[in-house]
């Protein structure tokens, strides 16, 4: 059975940095395509990274300079790392692999 799980989400002050993990188990096959979404109340779900092949990286301009996508060592897993934090990161984070359904997502909440 194929699993996903988002984790990493917390409470920061503003400034404040966080690493959220992706990971699939149960999967056979490497993906090579994953995005982080994340959807603040009352808002719609908005792209923020995405990297494709482990190593093309693209940015939402949000996040530009403040955060970083990557994969990691074991297979089928990766991170986004959140630094300088702002109030207006607040959301629930997903990540989105290819050919992989939607899963929990991670809350993330920034205090001013």
């Amino acid at each position: 059975q194929v699993q996903l799980v988002e984790s990493g989400g917390g409470l920061v002050p503003t400034g404040g940095s966080l690493r959220l993990s992706c990971a699939v188990s149960g999967y056979n096959s490497r993906i090579y395509y994953i995005d982080w979404y994340r959807q603040a109340p009352g808002k719609e779900r908005d792209l923020v990274a995405s990297i494709i092949n482990g190593d093309r990286t693209t940015y939402a301009d949000s996040a530009k300079g403040r955060f970083t996508i990557s994969s990691g060592s074991a297979r089928n897993t990766w991170y986004l790392q959140m630094n300088n934090l702002k109030p207006e990161d607040t959301a629930v984070y997903y990540c989105k692999p290819d050919r992989i359904k939607w899963g929990q997502g991670t809350q993330v909440a920034v205090s001013s």
